[in-house]
């Protein structure tokens, strides 16, 4: 593995929500192949089961322990709220990290850093095991921070983004066009979702696609997110897993493609450009090899 890999782990390509309070649906969620479920404490559970969905949340984390390849994330009830704090019972569980809603900025995630540190202590769980990723863009401030996530906090895993609540917030009636396109405020909440996660280091997540029966539509989605430098997808179904999964993974192309770049850089060391297929390639191509070949690898595919 090269020396750009070290300390780096596979993203999670595909984050599927799964209700707190539905047992069969988190046993769907389990055998889902997601590589992240996010139990949702938050607006897919009725407020009058919000408390049944902690308990259950807390008992089904305590029951995983040996969870492979799947992390088990939650996602809490917004700061602002007094039920947030509640939520935080599921700590005693050990979720590999909470997903916060409706922040305005990094200071929401110091805050609940803040709190994971005094319940990791209580809970005898190793410090900073608890990992956080904000929706970075469901209020109209928090479209002026994207820019300040950067040493907020070493527990920050990345950054995702919503069209759904900022949509809300600014009063849209849509927050697509009529082509399917994302209409000019939300392309720019993604733009700032991407560009914040890469100055800070940390994963850059894509928002839902929310016809779960439209997989052709979802898959020309991630594609283009992928283009853009996004390596992950929010799932609200299922059926969303496998073609979020495939899409987000190098292809066998891609993975041979960066491997005969990486041997024609090998074989003239030293220098800075090599032709390649009629084509000049230089140091942002073989570092974009490097990073193919790296992912592949720790996906078991190269």
């Amino acid at each position: 593995m090269s020396a750009s890999a070290a300390g780096f782990r596979a993203p999670l390509r595909s984050l599927l929500f799964v209700p707190g309070d539905s047992d069969r649906k988190l046993a769907k969620g389990q055998d889902s192949g997601a590589d992240a479920l996010i139990i949702d404490l938050e607006d897919a559970v009725a407020p009058s089961r919000t408390q049944i969905a902690r308990e259950m949340t807390l008992d089904y984390l305590r029951s995983r322990t040996e969870r492979g390849r799947q992390q088990l994330w939650v996602r809490i009830n917004p700061l602002s709220t007094e039920a947030a704090m509640r939520d935080l019972i599921v700590a005693g569980g050990a979720p590999d990290g909470i997903v916060l809603p409706k922040v305005d900025g990094p200071a929401d995630v110091r805050r609940l850093a803040f709190c994971l540190d005094a319940l990791e202590a209580r809970e005898g769980l190793v410090a900073g095991s608890i990992r956080i990723i904000p929706v970075a863009t469901e209020t109209p401030k928090a479209l002026f921070a994207l820019g300040d996530y950067p040493d907020c906090s070493p527990r920050l895993a990345g950054l995702t983004w919503g069209a759904e609540d900022i949509a809300a917030a600014l009063g849209a009636s849509a927050n697509r066009r009529a082509d399917g396109e994302y209409d000019t405020v939300f392309a720019l909440a993604k733009a700032l979702c991407l560009a914040g996660a890469a100055a800070a280091s940390v994963q850059p997540i894509d928002t839902m696609y929310g016809d779960y029966r439209d997989d052709a539509g979802l898959r020309r989605e991630c594609r283009a997110s992928r283009r853009t430098g996004f390596t992950g997808k929010i799932a609200i179904h299922p059926d969303q897993v496998a073609g979020i999964n495939e899409e987000f993974s190098p292809s066998q192309e891609e993975l041979a493609w960066s491997r005969r770049v990486i041997a024609l850089f090998a074989a003239e060391p030293g220098r800075g450009t090599v032709g390649m297929d009629g084509k000049m390639l230089d140091m942002p191509h073989f570092k974009q090899a490097q990073r193919i070949l790296d992912l592949g690898r720790l996906m078991g595919m190269a």
